[in-house]
């Protein structure tokens, strides 16, 4: 007997049980033109607030997505960051090391300054974009 076709204990041709679920083709039925046709009609049946507020929602939303898109493309510059270590040899004296403190606590009161000064800038900043939106309201 072939697969396709069994018989049963009376002697029956009976088909074999089909799948549940069958493998649908979904563009088999898809045709731009009737699809083209059927956003006409649809847009033919709103009223003319319903197209603008759908306008405004799709130009919402292009904008929304488009600032992400924008705003993920941030080009950071490669810059080495290299440290490099210094050997000192064993047999340094303390006034030495105490020499060498005092230069190294200048080169770090500097690099702070520095830093603080760039942080006040971006204080300021924020602080005019801040007060201009409290102008506007926001």
């Amino acid at each position: 007997m072939s697969h396709a076709v069994a018989a049963n204990t009376r002697g029956l041709v009976v088909r074999p049980p089909r799948p549940y679920l069958h493998p649908v083709n979904f563009f088999s039925r898809f045709s731009p033109f009737r699809a083209t046709r059927d956003l006409r009609l649809y847009l033919a049946q709103r009223k003319r607030y319903e197209l603008f507020a759908m306008f405004g929602a799709v130009v919402l939303t292009v904008l929304v997505i488009a600032g992400f898109v924008v705003d993920s493309r941030v080009e950071i510059p490669y810059q080495r960051h290299i440290i490099y270590v210094q050997s000192w040899p064993l047999d340094r004296s303390d006034k030495e090391i105490v020499t060498q403190q005092k230069v190294d606590m200048d080169k770090k009161a500097k690099e702070e300054a520095e830093l603080q000064k760039a942080l006040k800038e971006r204080q300021a900043k924020f602080k005019k974009i801040d007060d201009a939106l409290k102008r506007w309201g926001i």
